[in-house]
């Protein structure tokens, strides 16, 4: 299989892997939305980060299997796997690639306390030498899987400082394909501003070591718009949002839907779409595939808000436990709400 960074146009866009969020309902809802023919070489979806350790716990695997399930429509996709024992990810990363996936991504930056205390995430920082054998198992599990599909990885700058020469130099001493640097350190978690001066910084590091490794910056990225002015200003080959894609299943066609319009036509494709997505959600991740109807909830604050009665039709959707009760609320609300202020 061809490494499909290299097939990228530049600058490309990166969907953030998300606890609870980045699931194949959110992810495909993004891909029949947001990406066409003119831009599917241009964006990257990441699952959810998958515990390396449970994958080799049959028991957990069947538990976690849903985590890396996934669509034609998201190609390339990339599945993110942490761990801190070598072994371990050796043996998860032969059973991922065995998946089908376009690529793997090591997550080497998440600040959760409990992931942290494996030695995990971010807590690899602190072990540059392990992060390196972590680096060498994924490759060592792909090949035995019978693939040659690249892996990546995904940190942050340092763990209670910057420390980018220690650090990331290391990490660029391996074979990966592209490095993803949330640009804060484990220590600011999202409390601070990103620093994208950081990226400057690590690019003369790609550049000395004579690697070909795609970089890509993290770090409140507000729109599409916003991406392609940071990648143009800083220079970095991608750049992955979080955060900024929550109620915009355009996002990444560029389409604005922030409502500042007063058709009311815009309000009620997007409603439409979060009926869809609960519809989805429904289907491939309610029980018995572990997945509580609450997960789901985290995204009605973000497709409905901006109008009159917002907060009330929020409220009545937080008490809701299956799409078929969304779609009965919504669709009343629309049949009811003729006249609906759009705030600006």
């Amino acid at each position: 299989m061809q490494n499909f960074w290299e097939k990228l146009k530049k600058p490309f866009f990166c969907l953030a892997p998300m606890s609870d969020v980045t699931d194949i309902a959110f992810r495909y809802i993004l891909a029949k939305y947001g990406k066409n023919r003119e831009n599917k070489n241009s964006i990257v979806f990441w699952t959810e980060f998958v515990s390396a350790d449970g994958l080799c716990n049959k028991l957990a695997r069947k538990k976690l299997s849903h985590m890396l399930e996934y669509s034609e429509s998201e190609r390339p996709i990339v599945a993110q796997v942490f761990g801190a024992n070598p072994e371990n990810m050796e043996k998860a990363c032969q059973y991922v690639a065995s998946l089908g996936f376009d690529g793997i991504d090591i997550n080497m930056g998440c600040p959760d306390k409990s992931v942290v205390s494996q030695g995990a995430g971010a807590g690899l920082i602190k072990t540059p030498q392990l992060a390196r054998k972590i680096i060498q198992a994924a490759h060592a599990g792909i090949k035995s899987a019978g693939g040659n599909i690249p892996v990546s990885v995904k940190t942050r700058v340092g763990f209670n400082k910057e420390e980018i020469d220690t650090w990331i130099g290391e990490l660029i001493k391996e074979d990966i394909s592209a490095l993803t640097i949330h640009l804060r350190t484990s220590k600011e978690l999202s409390l601070v501003p990103a620093n994208w001066d950081y990226i400057k910084k690590i690019k003369e590091l790609i550049k000395k070591s004579r690697k070909e490794i795609m970089l890509i910056g993290n770090g409140d990225v507000k729109d599409l718009k916003d991406a392609e002015s940071k990648a143009l200003e800083y220079g970095c080959d991608g750049v992955m949002i979080g955060r900024g894609v929550f109620g915009n299943p355009f996002f990444f066609s560029g389409k604005r839907q922030d409502l500042k319009s007063s058709e009311r036509s815009c309000l009620k494709e997007r409603l439409l779409i979060l009926i869809e997505h609960t519809q989805i959600f429904d289907k491939e991740l309610s029980k018995p595939k572990n997945k509580s109807f609450a997960v789901m909830k985290k995204h009605f604050k973000a497709y409905v808000n901006g109008f009159d009665g917002a907060k009330e039709l929020r409220a009545k959707l937080m008490e809701t436990e299956n799409s078929k009760e969304v779609e009965k609320i919504i669709n009343n609300f629309l049949r009811n709400e003729k006249n609906i202020k759009i705030s600006i």
